[in-house]
């Protein structure tokens, strides 16, 4: 005798419906994918007990006949596809044709359709997948599917469903996913007979912020790329929006919810130190592609797709939003603690604020650009100034008075690690620059205690920490010096010698090729000794044995802690230990200087470790502040 049968229909739909209907939001998002495919222009989704006691969706497709209709709560019955070839060009949601057949056979299910040319809809009733009733009722134009006492047959399936607050959210992420990706059908969403939402206008910054908040859309980048390949629009926010999941991550490919690793790592990496641990930036990107470039029949509930060619795809996701992350004015705010009048009259700050006067915004306003923040750092804090002088690069040195002292030691002949001399010659060089400009014009810039800078902008100020707007000066032209191979060196009149300890030496030993490429000209002067005879130019004189050993030993602490390429490395190493820091007095040529080369950078907005670069405060929340509006 045989030991291997046939499972019955409905065994096999039990067994299926594992696979398809993991909890009431499966089953949502595959009743709201069939009332897409079917052409609806309005749908409404109603659902009690989060679901657990009825789901039903309502749409004004094209409805089904008798035969379309028994056909589709049987397995693998479908109108998407008729060969295997129809994979490569599918268009539609849904195409298994097990879903319908799956979710009766643990349910109490009803279904209505009705198509134009009928005058009476059509309703089938099943129970555990068995039809038990069918009959003629009047009924709009489309189809009406009803799920009550989702898995009554399957207690154990029903037992390990979450609490009603874990379904529904899910249940809530699901239709949010397809109302914002189908702007162009209205949607009407009731839960215990409560209605949610109703969208009328296909407006999808209307849905955003009702989805995320008030003015929630206007902080949002808009994306726009296309070629032959592949397209994509969207949005993305700003960093003060990303203190939320990766739920908050929407990705769409052929207009189909997806969830992909790729696209979300390489989202991730476009923001790069924009990001602080375990944030995750908001983003919903639709990308366009070629049907056969893409299977989509990869998971049962339709959740992830293959690309072809995934590499192909990641080369130009990738460039588009890293693009977008660096034109962009990308600064975090400061906003007041909202305020509230208590029942005596008094105003006050809400109480979870009572403890903090600032935050960052999670809802900024308007987008704006880098280039319209420095323009407007140019036309507010220099307004009363003289022009800059013309000629000047934006990529000049972060101090002036290096190529000053250089060409006195050349005349003089004094030797470079003379600080005496040095000290008198910046004094000299400090004395001969007025911090007013001619005309007694001043320019709106000032040191805080020697470590913030201010300078007016635009309809506020903007605040700049001095030793991480140079870390990120001399981490990008760090990174450039090494990948593109240029001269960086300056050959010191007295090489410096440096004895390293062991584990030092090994470090040198690793990275000696890529120091010789930031410009340190070193060669070996017996056991574990090491002469320094050239140093980079950002290098100041003096320090260069304190600089090469501490980058020594900020590149192994960051490799023992970060996983980090080596050039990488090296240069945040670099930076940290040769910015100027924090105490140190600027001149205001110095500060112009320094931000002028700051905006020059990639990314202006973080340091190389993650922190923020520029503050804004603005008028208006200063008025907050103040109590004025």
């Amino acid at each position: 005798m045989a030991k291997i049968s046939r499972l019955p229909d409905t065994v096999a739909n039990k067994i299926s419906a594992g696979e398809v209907v993991q909890r009431p939001a499966s089953v949502i998002k595959e009743l709201l994918e069939n009332a897409i495919d079917a052409g609806a222009s309005r749908i409404t989704v109603m659902v009690k007990d989060a679901g657990k006691e009825l789901i039903r969706v309502i749409d004004n497709g094209s409805g089904m006949n008798r035969e379309d209709a028994l056909l589709s709560v049987e397995r693998f019955a479908t109108s998407k596809i008729s060969g295997v070839e129809d994979l490569d060009t599918l268009m539609s949601l849904g195409f298994r044709g097990e879903a319908l057949a799956s979710i009766s056979s643990v349910s109490h299910f009803e279904m209505k359709t009705r198509q134009s040319a009928s005058a009476l809809a059509l309703r089938f009733r099943y129970e555990g997948g068995a039809l038990l009733e069918e009959s003629e009722v009047s009924g709009e134009e489309g189809t009406s599917v009803s799920v009550r006492n989702l898995f009554y047959n399957v207690p154990a399936r029903r037992k390990f469903l979450k609490s009603n607050a874990t379904e529904f959210r899910h249940i809530f992420e699901a239709v949010k996913a397809l109302a914002l990706a189908y702007g162009d059908i209205e949607w009407r969403m009731y839960s215990d007979d409560e209605e949610l939402f109703h969208f009328r206008s296909p407006d999808i910054r209307e849905r955003l912020d009702y989805f995320y908040g008030s003015g929630f859309s206007e902080g949002l980048l808009a994306i726009t790329e296309e070629n032959d390949y592949l397209s994509i629009h969207g949005f993305i926010g700003k960093p003060g929006m990303m203190k939320r999941h990766k739920s908050d991550q929407l990705f769409f490919v052929n207009r189909r919810i997806i969830q992909n690793r790729m696209l979300s790592q390489a989202l991730q990496q476009a923001y790069g130190e924009l990001l602080a641990e375990r944030q995750a930036p908001f983003a919903m990107l639709f990308l366009g592609i070629e049907p056969s470039r893409v299977d989509v029949n990869v998971h049962p509930a339709k959740l992830e797709v293959k690309f072809e060619d995934e590499r192909s795809v990641r080369n130009m996701f990738y460039p588009v939003i890293k693009r977008a992350v660096q034109l962009h004015d990308f600064s975090p705010d400061l906003s007041a603690a909202p305020l509230q009048e208590s029942p005596g009259g008094e105003v006050r700050q809400v109480d979870e604020a009572l403890y903090r006067r600032l935050m960052y915004h999670d809802r900024p306003g308007k987008m704006s650009t880098t280039g319209e923040l420095y323009e407007g750092f140019r036309e507010n804090s220099l307004a009363a100034a003289s022009p800059q002088r013309s000629g000047s690069s934006r990529q000049e040195e972060i101090f002036p008075l290096r190529e000053a002292e250089e060409r006195w030691r050349k005349e003089s002949g004094v030797p470079a690690g003379d600080e005496v001399l040095t000290t008198i010659l910046q004094s000299r060089f400090q004395d001969d620059q007025s911090d007013t400009e001619p005309g007694g014009a001043e320019p709106k810039i000032w040191q805080l205690h020697n470590k913030y800078i201010i300078c007016q902008i635009k309809n506020g100020m903007m605040i700049i920490d001095q030793h991480v707007a140079h870390e990120r000066v001399l981490y990008e032209r760090a990174l450039d010096v090494m990948n593109q191979n240029v001269p960086n060196s300056q050959q010191l009149l007295f090489p410096q010698k440096v004895e390293l300890r062991q584990w030092e030496y090994e470090v040198f030993e690793d990275i000696r090729d890529d120091l010789y490429r930031l410009g340190f000209n070193l060669r070996d002067f017996g056991s574990r000794t090491v002469m320094i005879e050239g140093i980079p130019q950002d290098v100041r004189s003096g320090t260069e044995v304190t600089i090469l050993q501490d980058m020594i030993s900020g590149y192994q602490e960051n490799a023992s802690k970060l996983r980090l390429e080596k050039r990488d490395n090296l240069a945040k190493s670099y930076s940290c230990r040769n910015a100027i820091m924090a105490g140190q007095k600027l001149s205001l040529e110095e500060m112009r200087s320094l931000i002028d080369n700051l905006f020059a950078t990639r990314v202006p907005y973080s340091c190389p470790h993650g922190r923020p670069v520029i503050i804004k405060l603005m008028l208006d929340q200063l008025d907050r502040m103040f109590g004025r509006t």
